[in-house]
């Protein structure tokens, strides 16, 4: 048999990308539904315009756009990723406060491009997407208002850090004063003068603590697992800087590369390898910063971690420390009995009096397009396949959800990369695929059940020799206790975006 010529007893979608169906009629134009108006959902958009496709839709579940930064109001909330590497790299943004920005101006210059690059218009808001089906080679989608629309194409930009992990704790329903998530909050709760508790060590709960701790009454941590903190210099942009940026936008673009170099060098990739110089120096930084910040001898042997530093989310903070050491605040590490009308009974039976309870409690970060119902080629269903854990061929796809393309989805570079550059490096994979059906080389992709089992089997093996497998309990962890972040290097990961391996593809 000839190479051009498929195998007449392989089924049209398992044949290989090299064969070229000749017969195909020209390409017709192909629709685009993305879910989700975050960061990435923005992106998915823009790019999609500027490679000439104009039918795109978005559907976002809220009333406004930008993700995370929409629904995490908190106060103190910042990124913890360099202000000009948390950009876009075709928007640099030369009116950034600080080398680290405060979560409201993430939101605003999220909301300032949509505006001008024209995909406000795109969105169609409050609409939750409730059902994506894939039937006679398109996918039909529902939202949960019963509006339907059909798609060639479907882009799942639903974020990470979006289903708040409420704890189960006794009473909750109980307490007399206000109460709620720290992604839910209620800015219409008084906060000055009043007594306050946090539940969570995160990097959520360290930045409230500093951003409250002067404005309370009583500010009561309550800890069930020391953090290591590693100090944060946060100098705010000069006048002069800013002036400098706008004038030069190239210049802000050569600094964001070097953020982005010293970045992976002199973090990221170190996660990668446990023993790494660059853990060993990781690790004594945090260890200088604990000791040489808190005076008081058992307070710091209450915050010192019992783990290698990084083995949970590095936390980050040029002033934790400092607040939790001020005479109004109290790191409480007894464990929750119940959540009583007047505040928390610890395990001690000490009632820990409240005005107010904050859970810095994080997110199901195993969601992703869930609760969608997702059903993809056969009536193979999303939740059946994910049942034990979800998985995705580099992060991006699922075998048998043919067209159906994940940012920023399992397995990926989440917490030690900028979640901006990697969503742009996996769009520029996505659109050589998407110019596959374009072109009429095919009209469905989607990755093939041995590729995906290789790069899982590869990443599991991969996974451990990273700092997250030194023994702590962290939210990377899946089911198994295998870290369900990418185990490799940020080189690695630009090249395996670079240019898709169309023998790991399937085509119909």
């Amino acid at each position: 048999m000839r190479r051009n010529e498929p195998d007449p007893l392989v089924p049209a979608c398992r044949r290989p990308l090299w064969y070229r169906r000749d017969d195909m009629s020209d390409p017709q134009p192909l629709r685009f539904v993305v879910i989700g108006a975050g960061m990435s959902g923005i992106l998915a958009a823009i790019r999609l315009e500027e490679a000439g496709y104009e039918d795109v839709s978005i559907y976002e579940k809220a009333d406004r756009l930008g993700g995370t930064w929409r629904e995490n109001t908190y106060p103190g909330i910042a990124c913890d990723v360099p202000s000009h590497l948390y950009s876009y790299s075709f928007e640099p943004n030369p009116d950034w406060s600080h080398r680290y920005s405060p979560g409201d101006e993430i939101q605003a210059y999220l909301e300032d491009v949509a505006r001008r690059r024209g995909v406000v218009g795109r969105i169609r808001f409050g609409a939750e997407i409730a059902r994506c089906e894939h039937r006679d080679g398109r996918w039909l989608l529902e939202t949960k208002d019963g509006v339907r629309d059909e798609a060639d194409v479907v882009i799942g930009a639903t974020g990470v850090l979006h289903h708040p992990n409420v704890p189960d704790l006794p009473g909750l329903a109980d307490f007399g004063g206000a109460a709620f998530h720290s992604a839910r909050w209620d800015h219409r709760v008084p906060l000055d003068g009043r007594r306050i508790g946090i539940i969570g060590t995160g990097s959520t709960a360290v930045q409230m603590t500093a951003a409250l701790v002067h404005r309370v009454a009583k500010l009561s941590l309550f800890q069930r697992t020391a953090q290591w903190i590693a100090p944060q210099e946060n100098p705010p942009y000069t006048a002069g800087e800013k002036a400098t940026f706008a004038r030069s936008p190239e210049q802000m673009r050569e600094l964001r590369d070097v953020m982005s170099r010293m970045f992976a060098d002199n973090f990221a990739n170190a996660l990668g390898d446990a023993d790494s110089p660059q853990m060993r120096m990781i690790a004594e930084v945090c260890r200088a910063n604990l000791e040489n910040s808190v005076s008081d001898p058992v307070l710091r042997e209450k915050l010192r971690p019992s783990y290698r530093a990084a083995c949970k989310r590095l936390v980050v903070s040029p002033d934790f420390y400092q607040a939790i050491q001020r005479p109004n605040a109290e790191l409480v590490t007894e464990a929750i009995e119940r959540i009583e009308r007047g505040g928390i009974r610890t395990k001690d039976g000490r009632l820990h009096e409240l005005d107010v309870l904050v859970l810095a409690t994080g997110f199901r970060t195993d969601r992703f397009l869930r609760p969608i119902e997702v059903v993809g080629r056969g009536g193979t269903r999303l939740d059946d396949v994910w049942a034990k854990r979800p998985s995705a061929y580099l992060s991006i796809s699922i075998p048998d959800f043919p067209n159906l393309f994940l940012l920023n989805g399992p397995n990926g570079p989440v917490g030690n990369f900028s979640l901006i550059e990697v969503a742009e490096l996996q769009f520029d994979y996505v659109l050589q695929l998407v110019e596959e059906i374009r072109t009429g080389r095919c009209r469905e992709l989607s990755p093939t059940h041995a590729a995906s089992d290789r790069f899982d089997a590869d990443r599991v093996e991969a996974a451990k020799k990273t700092i997250w497998m030194t023994g702590c309990r962290s939210w990377y962890l899946d089911d198994r206790g295998v870290p369900a972040a990418w185990p490799w290097s940020f080189e690695r990961f630009r090249e395996r975006m670079a240019k898709p391996d169309f023998e790991a593809w399937e085509r119909c």
